[in-house]
């Protein structure tokens, strides 16, 4: 049975349950039954009562009755017609019929020019990276689609126990093992909009403006549900306020008002986002209805260290190269720390063969060469996190980090 199916089902057994509604006239309108996703939106508006979510459905009549009119006007386009006037008489002469016919042109008055600049797109392309191009991290992938990925593709079962599609998820966890391409990955396998937020899109010297540009970025992630918006570095705009200076408090207010306030909703739009210090993210951000949904991206383990290994690797002239055994002696590494593995092994060749001439591939021993030498970037964060996890893990934020210390923390 496909959601269309389903949803009229349950449509019937509880006719005025507008949530139900909506949710049914969003799948006919993907699938492009228009004029079904508008008697199904407008039941969804005589039933509803909750405001927030009347204006959405209000908001989706729009755009469906919209899609039906030009629908019907590009099967209306016909070409020039022949009317012929009725005849007084009978017999007519040739001059005389020719007269009575009437041309009606009803093709368009006006035409458009293409002024030749270049045109843009108002909506940002899907992102085309998935959990496919990520390399191992399994535990933290099913963590997300359980909690991220599934209200996106189950709409109508998430809708009858009440729980929206969207929120807020904050990414944390050492530097380099990849926070943000996990949340360009999150939003390939959703098949939502995704939009980059960068702190310069932002700041702006002059009073209000900054609290301005923050506004208008939500509102356009909003006009394109579904939609994600990543915010990596939040930490930058969500800091602490008993720590901000006055300057950047504006900032802050405003972010926590469109995350969560008296007039906005992020239904349908999954706000991410990434920090290496979520002890100095503002403790209001982190509260249910906003970062609701704390998920700690920690180092690679052994599996996905070999994936990186070979990732980073490929396309390089080598030979021989055995990833088990760099895997095995690269723990705590960040994806980053490997990759400054091969390229320190690649310039340690490179420097042999400009000086004796003699050309030859990368082998294991350059890479085990280069790991004497090098030391996991994630050691000092996972240092200062210990003493957070110690002392300041009353609320259970930190729940994820203390297990994985009871695992590794002899080792750190």
């Amino acid at each position: 049975m496909d959601k269309v199916k389903w949803l009229q089902q349950l449509v019937q057994q509880n006719p005025q349950d507008a949530q139900t509604h909506y949710w049914l006239g969003k799948e006919l309108a993907e699938t492009g039954r228009w004029l079904e996703a508008v008697q199904s939106f407008s039941a969804g508006v005589a039933h509803c009562s909750d405001e927030t979510l009347r204006a959405e459905i209000i908001h989706e009549l729009t755009n469906a009755t919209a899609q039906l009119q030009q629908e019907k006007l590009s099967h209306s386009a016909s070409p020039p017609i022949i009317e012929v006037l009725p005849n007084e008489e009978e017999h007519s002469t040739s001059e005389e019929a020719e007269q009575k016919v009437k041309w009606i042109d009803r093709s368009a008055k006006f035409k458009v020019i293409d002024g030749g600049g270049e045109q843009k797109s108002e909506k940002p392309p899907i992102s085309q990276v998935t959990f496919a191009d990520v390399a191992g991290l399994d535990e933290l992938k099913k963590t997300i689609h359980l909690r991220i990925i599934s209200p996106f593709f189950n709409k109508g079962l998430f809708a009858k126990f009440r729980k929206k599609a969207g929120g807020g998820v904050l990414l944390y966890g050492p530097p380099g093992c990849g926070k943000t391409f996990i949340a360009r990955a999150t939003a390939g396998e959703c098949q939502a909009h995704f939009y980059p937020v960068h702190i310069t899109d932002i700041l702006d010297p002059y009073i209000g403006v900054s609290e301005q540009n923050l506004k208008a970025i939500f509102d356009k992630a909003r006009f394109q549900k579904p939609s994600i918006m990543f915010f990596d570095e939040v930490d930058t705009i969500g800091f602490s306020r008993a720590k901000s200076s006055a300057n950047t408090r504006g900032v802050i207010d405003t972010f926590l008002a469109e995350m969560e306030g008296i007039d906005t909703s992020t239904d349908q739009m999954l706000v991410i986002g990434a920090t290496n210090m979520p002890w100095d993210v503002d403790n209001a951000l982190k509260r249910p209805g906003r970062f609701d949904r704390l998920i700690f991206v920690a180092p690679p383990d052994t599996e996905a260290r070999e994936q990186i290994f070979q990732l980073k690797l490929e396309g390089r002239y080598m030979e021989n190269i055995d990833v088990a055994k760099l895997a095995a002696q690269t723990e705590f590494f960040s994806g980053a720390d490997i990759e400054n593995v091969c390229e320190l092994a690649a310039e340690s060749v490179l420097e042999e063969i400009l000086t004796t001439g003699n050309e030859r591939p990368i082998r294991t021993e350059d890479l085990l060469n280069v790991l004497k030498t090098q030391q996991p970037s994630t050691l000092e964060w996972l240092r200062t996190a210990k003493n957070y996890v110690k002392y300041a893990n009353q609320s259970g934020l930190y729940n994820d980090i203390e297990q994985y210390l009871r695992k590794y923390g002899r080792k750190i």
